[in-house]
C-alpha cells in the first residue's frame, strides 16, 4: 500500500510537471525584431522594451531586440525612447514572432492642446541629474590620468567610403569605368545605404603614460594605409581625419570633433544645456547600472543625443555611451554621426574604454542621395595599470616608429589585428591599387586638381597657378601672366619655378625665377622643409602687401576700393635656407637683396638743406634668422600651400632682420625684431575666437619706407590678416604692438531665434588694433634724413604715424550664408580725420566650414 502511495505521488508529480511545461511551451509569448529610426533608417540602441506594467529589456548596439513573456494579458509592447514617441504595438500572444519598428522623433509629433498642465521639465528634485552630477563629481578618478602609470595596445582603423543607394551606385555612369569599385559594396553598416570603401588606413601601437613628471609616448608597431597615387596628398589625408576624427574621452568636458568643441554630457555645464532622464535599472556581473537619457535643450545647438549606462557601485563610471548630433544640429555637410564607446571592468575595479566607434556621414545637402562616410574605430587591450615602465621608455619623442619585420605583410596583420577586417574592407587595398593606375583616373584628377589647385600637369612641370593669369592695377593696366614649376618628376633633388608677364599701361616685362634644392629628396612645398632656395624677381609690388596663400596678382583682387596707385618696382634677390623638424620646430635662414623704385603716386622725396631733392630708389641688403613653434600642428598640403587645421596651442614666431650698409650695395644699417603669437580659444558652447598678437621694433636711422608698413586691405574682401578699413600705405612706425581678434559664436544665438534658427547662420564679430609709432630720427617732421611722407595731388598728406592714438576697428557680422560665405560690416573707430578714408564697408569671405 506504502509502496502504492508513493508511486502515486512519482505519477502525480511527474504528471504535474509535464502539465506545466506544456502549459507554459504553449503560453509563452516571444517577439524579437530591429528598433529603428523612422526618418533615417539607422537602428537604435538602448531602447526601453516592455509590456506595459512589467519588467522590459532594451535594444542591443545593432538595434535588436527580444523579449519574452507567459502573461497571456500581455498583448501590447511598448517602446520608448528619449526624443522619440513612445510606440505601442499589439501582438499576438502564445507564439514567437517577429516584429521590426520605426520610431519617429517626438519633435515631429502634432501638439494638443487640452486643459491638463504638462509637467515642466527642471533640474530641481531630478534623480536623473542628481546622478550625472556624481559622474561629474567622478570623473578625475575615472579618467587615465588618475593612475600614476597607464599602459595598453591600441588597434586603430580609419575608413573613408562613398555612400549611395545601391541601385544608384550599380547604374552611376561616373563610375561606370570603375565597376569593380562598385561590386565591392557594404550594405550592411548603414540600413538602405551601399558603402564603398576609397580610403583605408590601419595602426597598431603600444601606448605608455606616466602622471608624473606628465608623459605619453606612443610607440607605433605597424601602419598601412591605401596609397590613393601622386595627385593626392596622402599624409594630409591622415592628418585632416585625425583633426575631423578626433580621440574620444568621454570625461572631458568639451569634445573636439568635425574641427568644433562641442560640450560633453559629462560637464559641469552639462545640466545646463541638456535634459537628463533615468530610463532603466539593469544588473551585469553583478554590478547595477542606470540607463540615463539625455538630449539638448535647444535641438539647434551643437550638442549630443544619446544613452549611457552608469555603474552604481561607488565609482559612477560609464559603463556604455551611445551618442550622435540632432538633425537639427548646426553643423554643416553632416548628414548622421554617431559615437559608441564600450567599458570594460578591469581588474583595478575601474572602468577602462575597450573599444571606440566614431562615424560621420556627409552630404551636400539633407536630402542628396550620395555622400561620404568617415569612420574611425579604436579598441585597446592590454591594460597594465600603476606598474612604472623603465625611464628609458618615456625618453625622446612623444612618437617612435618601431621596425619590426615583416610588420607589412598580410599575415602579420590577420595575426596583430583586435578585430578581422570585413570582405569589403580586404578588397579596399587591391581596388585602389588598381585604380590609381588607370588612365582615365589619372586624367580625372589631373583636371581637378587644375580646377582646386589651379596647376594644370604638363610631364615632369604644373602650368599655373590659373588665377594669376589674368590681372589689373592702375599703375600697369592690363596685364598677362604665364609661368609654372617642375615636379619631383623632373628631379627628386632640384626644383624651378619661373613666371614671365607683361603690363599693358606701363609696357614693361616683368619675370621671375627660382631654383631649390631638396636635402632630403622631397618636395619644397611638402612637410618637412629641408631646402636651399636661390631666387630672383623683376615685378610690381603693393607696399606692406604681404598675403599669404594666394598671389598678389590674384585676378579676384584686382578689384580695390578707393586711391589704389601706390606701387613699387622691386628687382629682389633672396637666397634661403628652410628647415622643419618633426616636433613642428622650424628656421630660416636667408640673404635679401632689394631694390626698389617707387610707382604710381609715390614719390621718394627728403629735404637736402636747399630744397627738396628726389631718390630715384632704395637698395638694401638683409641678413635674416626665423623660428617658428607650432606644437602638434596639423594642416592639409595643396600644391603651394598649407591649409592650416587649428587646434588649441598656440603658435609663435621670431623673426630677427640686420640690414647691412655696404654690402651689395646696400644703403642703410639697421636690425628689425618681430614676434607674433596666434591662438585659438574654445569656450565650449559659447563658440571660439582666434587671437593674433604681434609687435615689433626697428633698430636705426631709416626713410618710412624701411619701416614696419602696416597691413591694409582695400580690396572687398574680409582678409583677417589685415586692416580692412585702413588705406594702403596709411600708417609706418619703427616701433608697434597689435592684437586681432576673430570671435566665432557658433550660431549660439541665431539658433534660439524662430524661423532664424532655420537657416542655420552664425554668428561672427572683430576687433583689430595696433598702437605704435615713429622715433623723431625717422620722423620727416624733424629729421632731415627721413623722406617726406607721400601726399595726393591736392598735396594733403596720406602716410601717418600712430604716435597720438591707436588704430582700431570692430566688425559684426552673419556666417555660413549658403555654408560658405560670411558678411561682416566694418567700422572703422580712429584716425576718422584721415583724407579719403571710409568710415565703415562691407565686406565678405568665402570659407568652407563645419
Amino acid at each position: 500500500m506504502m509502496i502504492s502511495l508513493i508511486d502515486s505521488k512519482k505519477s502525480l508529480t511527474l504528471f504535474l510537471f509535464i502539465t506545466c511545461f506544456f502549459v507554459y511551451t504553449q503560453a509563452q509569448t516571444v517577439v524579437k525584431g530591429m528598433v529603428r529610426d523612422a526618418q533615417t533608417h539607422a537602428p537604435l540602441a538602448f531602447v526601453s522594451v516592455y509590456f506595459k506594467g512589467s519588467k522590459g529589456v532594451i535594444s542591443g548596439e545593432d538595434g535588436s531586440y527580444s523579449i519574452s513573456t507567459t502573461n497571456p494579458k500581455n498583448t501590447t509592447l511598448e517602446f520608448s525612447f528619449n526624443g522619440y514617441k513612445v510606440l505601442r504595438k499589439k501582438i499576438e500572444t502564445g507564439i514567437t514572432q517577429n516584429l521590426d519598428v520605426n520610431l519617429e522623433v517626438a519633435e515631429m509629433a502634432s501638439v494638443t492642446v487640452n486643459s491638463r498642465r504638462r509637467t515642466k521639465y527642471s533640474n530641481r528634485n531630478n534623480p536623473a541629474v542628481d546622478l550625472i552630477r556624481k559622474v561629474v563629481d567622478n570623473r578625475a578618478r575615472n579618467r587615465m590620468s588618475a593612475f600614476e602609470y597607464v599602459q595598453f595596445q591600441q588597434y586603430e582603423k580609419m575608413e573613408l567610403s562613398l555612400t549611395n543607394k545601391p541601385e544608384k551606385l550599380m547604374n552611376s555612369r561616373l563610375l561606370k569605368n570603375y565597376k569593380f569599385l562598385v561590386e565591392n559594396q557594404d550594405t550592411t553598416r548603414l540600413e538602405g545605404k551601399a558603402l564603398i570603401p576609397v580610403y583605408l588606413e590601419e595602426t597598431l601601437s603600444d601606448k605608455y603614460y606616466r602622471k608624473n613628471p606628465s608623459k605619453e609616448k606612443t610607440y607605433v608597431l605597424a601602419k598601412k594605409k591605401v596609397n590613393l597615387g601622386e595627385f593626392v596628398d596622402n599624409d594630409g589625408i591622415t592628418r585632416y581625419l585625425n583633426s575631423m576624427y578626433t580621440p574620444i574621452d568621454i570625461y572631458e568636458p568639451n569634445l573636439t570633433l568635425l574641427s568644433n568643441q562641442l560640450l560633453s554630457p559629462i560637464s559641469d555645464l552639462a545640466p545646463t544645456f541638456y535634459r537628463f532622464y533615468l530610463k532603466d535599472t539593469v544588473e551585469q556581473d553583478g554590478i547595477k547600472l542606470v540607463q540615463l537619457t539625455f538630449a539638448p535643450r535647444n535641438p539647434n545647438d551643437l550638442l549630443f543625443r544619446g544613452s549611457m549606462f552608469v555603474t552604481l557601485d561607488g565609482n559612477y563610471a560609464v559603463q556604455k555611451i551611445q551618442m550622435g548630433l540632432t538633425k537639427h544640429a548646426n553643423l554643416n555637410w553632416t548628414r548622421e554621426l554617431r559615437i559608441k564607446q564600450d567599458f570594460e571592468r578591469g581588474a583595478d575595479g575601474r572602468y577602462h574604454v575597450v573599444k571606440s566607434n566614431m562615424l560621420a556621414e556627409f552630404a551636400l545637402s539633407k536630402k542628396a542621395s550620395g555622400g561620404l562616410v568617415g569612420e574611425r574605430t579604436v579598441s585597446y587591450k592590454n591594460y597594465i595599470t600603476n606598474q612604472p615602465a623603465p625611464d628609458s621608455v618615456y625618453e625622446g619623442s612623444r612618437e617612435v616608429i618601431v621596425d619590426i619585420p615583416g610588420s607589412a605583410t598580410d599575415s602579420f596583420w590577420t595575426a596583430n589585428r583586435h578585430t578581422a577586417l570585413s570582405a569589403t574592407e580586404q578588397k579596399a587595398y587591391t581596388n585602389m591599387d588598381s585604380l590609381k593606375n588607370m588612365r582615365s583616373y589619372r586624367r580625372l584628377m589631373d583636371w581637378a586638381t587644375f580646377l582646386l589647385a589651379g596647376y594644370k600637369a604638363a610631364g615632369p612641370f604644373d602650368i599655373g597657378p590659373v588665377n594669376a593669369f589674368y590681372s589689373f592695377n592702375p599703375v600697369e593696366g592690363f596685364r598677362l601672366r604665364f609661368g609654372g614649376r617642375t615636379t619631383p618628376k623632373f628631379s627628386k633633388r632640384l626644383y624651378f619655378e619661373t613666371y614671365a608677364a607683361y603690363g599693358f599701361k606701363d609696357e614693361r616685362v616683368k619675370y621671375f625665377l627660382s631654383g631649390a634644392y631638396s636635402f632630403n629628396k622631397k618636395s619644397i612645398y611638402t612637410f618637412p622643409y629641408n631646402f636651399l632656395r636661390v631666387s630672383f624677381q623683376h615685378d610690381t609690388k603693393i607696399p606692406g602687401q604681404e598675403l599669404q596663400f594666394v598671389q598678389e596678382d590674384n585676378f579676384l583682387l584686382s578689384f580695390k576700393r578707393g586711391d589704389n596707385n601706390k606701387w613699387l618696382y622691386n628687382d629682389i634677390f633672396i637666397a634661403e635656407y628652410v628647415r622643419e623638424f618633426g616636433k613642428n620646430i622650424s628656421y630660416t635662414f636667408g640673404f635679401k637683396n632689394w631694390k626698389q623704385q617707387a610707382a604710381g603716386n609715390i614719390v621718394y622725396q627728403k629735404f637736402d638743406g636747399t630744397g627738396i631733392s628726389t631718390i630715384r630708389d632704395i637698395t638694401t641688403t638683409e641678413l635674416s634668422a626665423e623660428v617658428r613653434w607650432a606644437p602638434r600642428e596639423q594642416f592639409y598640403q595643396g600644391k603651394t600651400y598649407r591649409i592650416p587645421i587649428y587646434n588649441k596651442y598656440p603658435i609663435f614666431r621670431l623673426r630677427y632682420i640686420s640690414g647691412i650698409k655696404g654690402l651689395a650695395n646696400g644703403d642703410y644699417d639697421y636690425q628689425q625684431v618681430t614676434a607674433n603669437i596666434f591662438k585659438r580659444f574654445y569656450f565650449s558652447q559659447f563658440g571660439y575666437a582666434d587671437v593674433v598678437t604681434e609687435g615689433g621694433y626697428t633698430f636705426g636711422q631709416l626713410p618710412y619706407p624701411l619701416l614696419t608698413i602696416h597691413r591694409a586691405n582695400q580690396t572687398y574682401a574680409y582678409q583677417l590678416n589685415s586692416f580692412n578699413m585702413m588705406n594702403f600705405m596709411e600708417f609706418v612706425s619703427d616701433h608697434y604692438a597689435s592684437v586681432s581678434t576673430d570671435y566665432y559664436f557658433n550660431g549660439f544665438i541665431f539658433n534660439k531665434l524662430p524661423v532664424i534658427k532655420k537657416l542655420k547662420l552664425r554668428e561672427v564679430a572683430g576687433f583689430k588694433m595696433v598702437y605704435g609709432g615713429i622715433r623723431r630720427e625717422n620722423d620727416p617732421a624733424y629729421s632731415k634724413e627721413a623722406f617726406v611722407f607721400p601726399t595726393d595731388e591736392t598735396g594733403r598728406t596720406t602716410t601717418f604715424s600712430l604716435a597720438s592714438k591707436p588704430y582700431m576697428e570692430a566688425n559684426v557680422g552673419i556666417g555660413n550664408i549658403f555654408k560658405i560665405l560670411r558678411v561682416d560690416y566694418v567700422r572703422r573707430l580712429s584716425y576718422l580725420e584721415n583724407p579719403d578714408v571710409p568710415k565703415w564697408g562691407i565686406r565678405a569671405r568665402a570659407r568652407f566650414e563645419f
